[in-house]
């Protein structure tokens, strides 16, 4: 199962040991890593970047998954948003991009204080004992959650929501004195515009979520190649798992 995977550690030292373990872990084959980053706090509250890293690179997760985590790891500011008017709504967005669950945000947000660092990665795991027994053994407390493909109802519903009033508006405006048509059209047009965005925002999500799945794909058919035995055949079981959801997502 595709995850989301965040240790926090002490120190810097600390989650330095923590990545060694994890690749170990690739390297035998309990995990696989597609995407990794080294996350530090800051005393201001915001999230740097130490080290990135993967099967592929990050920039292919630009926009998705593990890049969004990171943003969002330091609540508004650190995502860039800022604590202008419309952060909140800003902040929902981005959780919803990034197909996170909130309440595994926040659980990393509160245990990444000011001074300590976290590896964020976005890996394949079928069971959670091989990594939880090695960062545990560096004082790390381990958090992950499923990763959500296909995502795109939050999109639907809105743009649904949207044409039911836009409905609304122009049976309204069919029935209005001329003064009042200008007034209503001028609602019309501002809830089209909208819901075009809106409907702009679920493809541009539907193609980022199958480049995704189509480079986790390719990553592990190259390391398949490298491999033999139980580890070969874990490979291969989890790339028919990813060409499955392939499979589905392609028919929204």
């Amino acid at each position: 199962m595709d995850k989301m995977l965040a240790v926090v550690f002490e120190n810097e030292s600390a989650a330095y040991k923590g990545a060694e373990a994890l690749a170990e872990l690739n390297l035998e084959g309990s995990i696989f890593i597609y995407a990794e980053a080294v996350v530090t706090k800051n005393a201001n509250g915001t999230v740097s970047t130490k080290r990135a890293d993967g099967e592929f690179p990050l920039r292919t997760m630009g926009g998705t998954a593990l890049g969004s985590v990171i943003g969002l790891m330091a609540g508004p500011i650190g995502a860039g948003i800022g604590a202008a008017a419309g952060a909140l709504a800003g902040v929902i967005g981005d959780v919803y991009t990034s197909r996170i669950d909130a309440d595994f945000l926040a659980e990393v947000s509160a245990a990444l204080t000011p001074g300590k660092c976290a590896i964020v990665a976005n890996i394949s795991e079928e069971w959670v004992t091989p990594v939880d027994t090695r960062m545990e053994a560096l004082g790390a407390v381990v958090f992950r959650t499923p990763t959500v493909i296909a995502e795109d109802d939050h999109w639907s519903r809105e743009a649904a929501a949207l044409r039911l009033e836009i409905d609304q508006l122009k049976a309204e405006h069919a029935k209005a004195h001329a003064e009042r048509k200008l007034k209503l059209q001028a609602q019309i047009d501002r809830l089209n515009e909208r819901r075009a965005r809106k409907l702009a925002e679920r493809e541009a999500h539907s193609q980022r979520s199958k480049e995704e799945l189509e480079a986790k794909v390719a990553a592990l058919e190259a390391k398949v190649t490298k491999e033999k035995g139980d580890v070969k055949a874990a490979f291969q079981a989890r790339i028919k798992g990813l060409q499955k959801l392939y499979q589905q997502h392609s028919k929204h």
